[in-house]
C-alpha cells in the first residue's frame, strides 16, 4: 500500500506514517503540505517521502491523509533534502525544522479551510503594489535630436536625470519634481523614455524608490576576487570561499558583482547578514543595483509581507533574497550563490528550538545545491580559518580599503589605572578621549562612542549590606532604565519592577546606582558637550528596522556623537565618522566563555573599522584597565593574522574548537533539586555510552549553568567533547534512553556546536 512519511510540527524526532487513499494517489509527493489527523485535531504536515510498502505495525492503526493542500511541492526538493540533513545534524525534530522554512500564513491559515478554499489561496497578491518604471529609450539620442527645441523646464531636467540614472520609478521622480508625472508623459510621447509596470512589495524596505547606480571601478584586489567568484559560478563549480577583507575594503561590491554573474547565468542568490539593523542599508544598495526584484526575509516584517516575499521567491518572480539568520531557508529557485556577510558573528547561531548555525548550514546548503558559497569578514572566525587551512575554503583577500585615501585608523590605548578624566569633565570619559571629542566637534566631524551595556545603570547596590537587587525570575542584576520611568528591567526575561525605596535583603534605605549604561553615557555626553547633537543606538530606542532612522540621521549629518551598543559595530558605512571611542573594553574579556578573547578582538576591530572610511583620517581610543590583554594589543595593530595564530595555539592546547567537537546538553526546570537530579541522570547515561567508555568522548558535569536561573527555571548543563564528530553523535544518540525518564516540566535540549556557554 502507498504510505506517506509526514513531518508534523511537534517536538518529536521522527516523522509519522499515513495511508494515501486511492482518491489521492498520484497527488501526494515530497514537499507537499497535507492535512492529517494527529491525536484529536487536524494538523498541517509536510510529506517527506512516499513509498509502496507494508507498515511495520497494525494496518488498522494507520490513518489516512485528509486533504492535499498543494498541487506541487511547497518546498522544492533541494530545500527539503537540506532541511532533513539539518535536522539530523542538530538532532532536532524534523517537523519543527520544516516549520521554520514556511511563513506563518503557509503554516496555519490552511488548517481551517476546505479543499476548495485552499486552492483559492494560490495566486493571490497579498501586500503587493504596482509602480510605474521609467527608463531611457534605446534610441533616445536620435529621438532627442528630432525633438530639439521641444524640451524645456522639468521635462528637460528629468531627461538629464535619466541620462545619468538609466532607470527609476515615477514615485522617485516625484520626490524631486512635483510635476514629474506630466514630464514623463511628454518624454514618452516624444519617444525619449519607455514606461512599464512593476510589482513592488508593500513593506518598509520598498517604501521609498531608489535610483539605479553605476558600478564603481574595482581595486586590483576586488577585481581578483570578483573574477574568482565569477569563474566558479560560470563553471557551475561547487566551491566555497572565505573573503577576508579589512573594514572598508569593499566586500559588498564583490558580493554584488558575484550576484550579477549568478543572475546572468540564470541562477538565484541568497545573502545572509547578522544584524537586522544592517538589512535596510544593504537592501538599498541591492535595489540600486538590481532594482526591486529583491526579496527581504526579515523578522521585522508583518506576516503578510513575509508571505509575499516567500511566494515571489517560490514562484521564481524574484531570484535574490536578503535577510538575517532565517533567510537560510528561503526557497530561492535554481540556487547558485550563498553569501554570509560578517560570518564570524555569533548571531548566526539559533539559540532556541532547532539550534542551527546559519554559517555552517549555508556551506551545506550550497554544497547540496551545487552552488558557490562565500563567507565574508574582516575578522574571520577560527572555524573559517581552519577550513581554509584544510582546503575546504579558498581564501580571497582584500588587504586595503577600497577608497584610495582611506587608511586604517590609528588606535590609542588609554590605561584607566593611570589616566583619569579632565577636571569638571564626565568621569566616564578619559582626558585623551575628551580632548579628541572636542577636536572632532571643532572639525565638524562625527564620533561614535561604544559601550556594550544598555540602560542607565547595570545594577542597584545596597551600601549597607552589599546586596544587589536581582530579578525574581533570573540570576541576574536588574538594570535601572531612567527613560522607562525610572524602572528596573531584566534584560533576559523582561521582568519590570519599580525602584525600591529600601534594600530587599536588609530593608535599609541605602541603595545606589552602580555602573554605566548607554543611557547614562548619553546623558553625560549631552551635559559635557551641550553644543553637540547626540543620539543613541541600542535596542531600547531603535529595535529592529527603526535603527535605520537613527543611522540615516548620522549619514545626513544631523548627529555629532552617536552613543551605542554592539549595534554600532556592525558593517555600517558612515563616511563622516573620524573618531571612535571604546568606553570599557574590559567587559568583553571577563565573560566565562572560551570564546571571550575571540569575541572581544572581533568587536574591537569591527568598531574601530567605523572610523576614517573616506578621505578623512580616523582615530580610535580604547579605554581599559587591562592594556596588556592580547586581544586588545592585536586589535590596536589591526593584526588579525597574529591574533588568529595565538588563539589557535591556545585552543589546540586546551582541546577546544576548532580542534574539538562540542555538544552541550542543557537541562532546566522549575524545581532546583529535581532538575539537578535529572541532569545527574543524563550525565550517567552519557558516561555509559560506548564512545565515552572507549575514551573517544569526554563528559563534564553536570554543573549549574553560568546563568543558573532564567525565567523562573533552574539551569544545569552537561558538556561533551570529542576530537571527531562521529563518536560525539554516537553518545548523543545514546542519550535518548534517558529522555523517556525526564518528564515535564523538566526539559533537556541538545545544542550541537554551541556558541554561547551561558
Amino acid at each position: 500500500m502507498l504510505i506517506a512519511e509526514v513531518a508534523i510540527p511537534v517536538p518529536l524526532g521522527h516523522p509519522f506514517s499515513y495511508a494515501i487513499p486511492a482518491a489521492l494517489e498520484g497527488r501526494v509527493g515530497p514537499g507537499m503540505r497535507v492535512l492529517c489527523q494527529f491525536g484529536p485535531r487536524q494538523t498541517l504536515g509536510v510529506v517527506l517521502d512516499v513509498a509502496d510498502r507494508e507498515p511495520s505495525f497494525d494496518k488498522s492503526k494507520l490513518k489516512p491523509i485528509g486533504v492535499v493542500v498543494d498541487e506541487e511541492p511547497v518546498l522544492p526538493g533541494e530545500l527539503l533534502s537540506f532541511l532533513r540533513e539539518l535536522a539530523s545534524y542538530y538532532l532536532a525534530p524534523i517537523g519543527e525544522v520544516l516549520r521554520m522554512a514556511l511563513p506563518a500564513l503557509e503554516r496555519t491559515q490552511v488548517k481551517t479551510l476546505s479543499a476548495h478554499e485552499v486552492a483559492s489561496i494560490k495566486g493571490r497578491k497579498i501586500g503587493v503594489r504596482q509602480v510605474t518604471m521609467v527608463r531611457l529609450a534605446a534610441d533616445a539620442a536620435q529621438a532627442r535630436t528630432q525633438s530639439n527645441g521641444k524640451l524645456r523646464g522639468q521635462a528637460l531636467e528629468v531627461l538629464e536625470y535619466l541620462t545619468a540614472c538609466p532607470e527609476t520609478s515615477v514615485p522617485r521622480l516625484e520626490q524631486r519634481w512635483k510635476s514629474a508625472r506630466q514630464a514623463v508623459k511628454k518624454l514618452a510621447q516624444l519617444g525619449l523614455v519607455e514606461l512599464g509596470r512593476r510589482e513592488v512589495p508593500s513593506s518598509p524596505f520598498f517604501a521609498e524608490a531608489v535610483d539605479r547606480d553605476v558600478p564603481p571601478s574595482l581595486t586590483v584586489a576586488q577585481e581578483r576576487a570578483t573574477v574568482a567568484l565569477r569563474d566558479a559560478i560560470a563553471a557551475r563549480e561547487v566551491r566555497s570561499f572565505l573573503l577576508f577583507g579589512v573594514t572598508g575594503s569593499g566586500k559588498t561590491e564583490v558580493y554584488l558583482r558575484a550576484i550579477a554573474a549568478c543572475l546572468a547565468a540564470g541562477r538565484g542568490a541568497l545573502v545572509l547578514v547578522p544584524e537586522i539593523a544592517l538589512t535596510p542599508q544593504l537592501v538599498g544598495r541591492f535595489r540600486a543595483r538590481f532594482g526591486d526584484d529583491v526579496a527581504v526575509i526579515h523578522s521585522g516584517l508583518k506576516e503578510k509581507e513575509r508571505h509575499v516575499m516567500w511566494r515571489r521567491l517560490r514562484n521564481g518572480a524574484v531570484q535574490v533574497a536578503i535577510g538575517a539568520r532565517s533567510a537560510l531557508f528561503a526557497p530561492v529557485k535554481n540556487l547558485g550563490l550563498i553569501v554570509v556577510d560578517e560570518e564570524h558573528d555569533g548571531s548566526f547561531k539559533q539559540e532556541e528550538g532547532a539550534r542551527y548555525h546559519a554559517r555552517d548550514m549555508s556551506l551545506l546548503r550550497a554544497h547540496r545545491a551545487g552552488a558557490v558559497a562565500v563567507l565574508g569578514s574582516a575578522t574571520p572566525s577560527l572555524e573559517a580559518e581552519m577550513l581554509c587551512r584544510s582546503g575546504k575554503l579558498a581564501r580571497l583577500e582584500l588587504p586595503e580599503r577600497a577608497h584610495a585615501a582611506a587608511a586604517l585608523p590609528k588606535v590609542e590605548i588609554v590605561d584607566l589605572k593611570r589616566i583619569g578624566s579632565l577636571p569638571g569633565g564626565p568621569p566616564l570619559i578619559s582626558a585623551p578621549l575628551h580632548r579628541a571629542i572636542e577636536q572632532t566637534l571643532a572639525a565638524r566631524e562625527q564620533t561614535i562612542l561604544f559601550l556594550n551595556r544598555r540602560g542607565f545603570a547595570p545594577s542597584v547596590v545596597c551600601n549597607a549590606c552589599g546586596g544587589i537587587v536581582r530579578c525574581r525570575l533570573c540570576s541576574v542584576a536588574l538594570t535601572f532604565h531612567r527613560a522607562a520611568g525610572g524602572r528596573l528591567l531584566c534584560h533576559y526575561c523582561d521582568f519590570v519592577s519599580a525602584l525600591p525605596k529600601a534594600c530587599p535583603s536588609c530593608q535599609k534605605p541605602a541603595l545606589s546606582l552602580e555602573g554605566l549604561g548607554t543611557e547614562k553615557l548619553e546623558s553625560a555626553i549631552e551635559e559635557a558637550f551641550p553644543e553637540a547633537k547626540v543620539a543613541r543606538l541600542d535596542r531600547d530606542v531603535a529595535s529592529g528596522a527603526k535603527a535605520e532612522s537613527v543611522l540615516e540621521r548620522v549619514r545626513a549629518g544631523d548627529v555629532d556623537i552617536l552613543v551605542g551598543t554592539q549595534m554600532v559595530t556592525k558593517g555600517h558605512d558612515l563616511p563622516r565618522v573620524t573618531l571612535v571611542g571604546v568606553i570599557n573594553a574590559d567587559a568583553a574579556f571577563s565573560m566565562p566563555d572560551y570564546r571571550a578573547a575571540e569575541r572581544a578582538f572581533q568587536m574591537l576591530v569591527q568598531v574601530a573599522g567605523r572610523a576614517g572610511r573616506s578621505d578623512r583620517p580616523g582615530t580610535v581610543i580604547i579605554q581599559t584597565r587591562d592594556p596588556e590583554h592580547p586581544a586588545l594589543r592585536f586589535a590596536a595593530r589591526h593584526d588579525v593574522g597574529g591574533f588568529i595564530e595565538r588563539e589557535l595555539e591556545a585552543r589546540r592546547e586546551l582541546l577546544y574548537p576548532p580542534f574539538a567537537r562540542l555538544a552541550l546538553v542543557r537541562i532546566d526546570g522549575p524545581d532546583e533539586r529535581r532538575t539537578e537530579a535529572a541532569a545527574r541522570e543524563i550525565a550517567r547515561t552519557l558516561s555509559a555510552t560506548s564512545a565515552v567508555l572507549a575514551g573517544q568522548v569526554q563528559v563534564r558535569g553536570p554543573a549549574p549553568a553560568p546563568l543558573s536561573r532564567l525565567r523562573g527555571r533552574y539551569r544545569f548543563q552537561v558538556l561533551l567533547r570529542a576530537k571527531e564528530r562521529r563518536p560525539l553523535r554516537s553518545s548523543l544518540f545514546g542519550l535518548r534512553s534517558a529522555e523517556g525518564r525526564i518528564a515535564p516540566p523538566i526539559r533537556a535540549v541538545i545544542d550541537v556546536d554551541p556558541v554561547q556557554m551561558m
